[in-house]
């Protein structure tokens, strides 16, 4: 949004024909436009986090163990 504005008043100002004044707006533009870009690229990043990962639930099936044990889950 910061760079919105420069860029604006540089548009009007070539569309008046004062071209010295455009170029000085839209190297304001650029010059906003570097610092800004990274910041919202982490600020995008921020947004939708990576999603947590999760950990495995009991088996759905019937599971055997040593010794004998051959129960099923839930019965």
């Amino acid at each position: 949004m910061a760079v919105a504005g420069p860029v604006l008043v540089a548009l009007v100002a070539y569309h008046l024909r004062l071209v010295r004044t455009a170029i000085v707006f839209l190297v304001l533009a650029v010059g906003l436009a570097v610092p800004a870009l990274p910041i919202a690229v982490h600020a995008g990043r921020d947004l939708n986090p990576a999603p947590a990962p999760t950990a495995p639930g009991p088996p759905g099936h019937c599971v055997e163990h040593s010794g004998g044990d051959t129960r099923c889950p839930g019965g």
